[in-house]
């Protein structure tokens, strides 16, 4: 599963992209502040997602990578640091959160997946993008606001927290990792339809990105500044 990505196109190169997502008579505000390239985002960093925001317009806001992990598995623990990657949303776990005001897009610009290959490079980081330029893509995540403890250290926090789904990996990615790929949507009407379809029609998004638009970008390094 995904558990290392990149952001690093700007938040200018985001709003324009946004563009195609917000209709002219909806508000968008930016709460991100001042944001960096992100050339390596790990679980539990915040990360810039795009979600329903107030008065029925968007927002482009941090939230912390993991979601509440269900309960089951947290017996005898003291923290939850999240789940990043959800897959079965027939869980009653993961279903009170697929509601419109509750799913978001999660951009990036490549995602990395740890390398099942015998040799050498077993375990370490392939990164995948949607060409050598990288250009922006999304993957499809759902987000709720959160009270737990995710670290000791910090205590009791209430975050907005995010993750995102998987599925099948394709072609591509299954060559390095069969288990699975998040769900990544690349064009408008897939955005739009993720953030305001029934769920009933915005789950047909849950599939692999067709075979041959993923390309490999870089491997055996923890970041992709490019």
């Amino acid at each position: 599963m995904c558990n290392l990505y990149s952001e690093t196109k700007s938040q200018d190169a985001m709003r324009h992209v946004f563009d195609d997502v917000v209709e002219e008579e909806e508000p968008f505000e930016d709460l991100t502040g001042n944001l960096p390239p992100m050339a390596g985002i790990w679980p539990d960093y915040l990360a810039p997602i795009f979600r329903h925001g107030g008065n029925g317009g968007w927002r482009l806001s941090m939230a912390r990578w993991g979601l509440p992990t269900p309960p089951q598995f947290l017996t005898g623990k003291r923290t939850d640091p999240g789940v990043t990657n959800v897959r079965n949303l027939a869980s009653p776990h993961w279903r009170r959160w697929l509601g419109v005001e509750h799913r978001c897009l999660v951009p990036f610009t490549s995602f990395a997946e740890p390398d099942t290959r015998q040799g050498p490079t077993k375990g370490k980081p392939v990164w995948f993008a949607l060409g050598p330029d990288r250009p922006l893509a999304f993957f499809a995540g759902i987000r709720t606001g959160w009270t737990s403890v995710r670290k000791v250290k910090e205590g009791e926090v209430t975050v907005d927290a995010f993750g995102f789904l998987t599925c099948a990996p394709n072609r591509e990615v299954e060559a390095i990792h069969p288990k699975a790929m998040p769900v990544i949507l690349v064009r408008p009407e897939e955005w739009r339809a993720w953030l305001t379809a029934p769920i009933e029609q915005a789950l047909h998004l849950q599939r692999p990105l067709p075979d041959g638009e993923l390309d490999i970008v870089l491997e055996g390094v923890n970041e992709d500044p490019a």
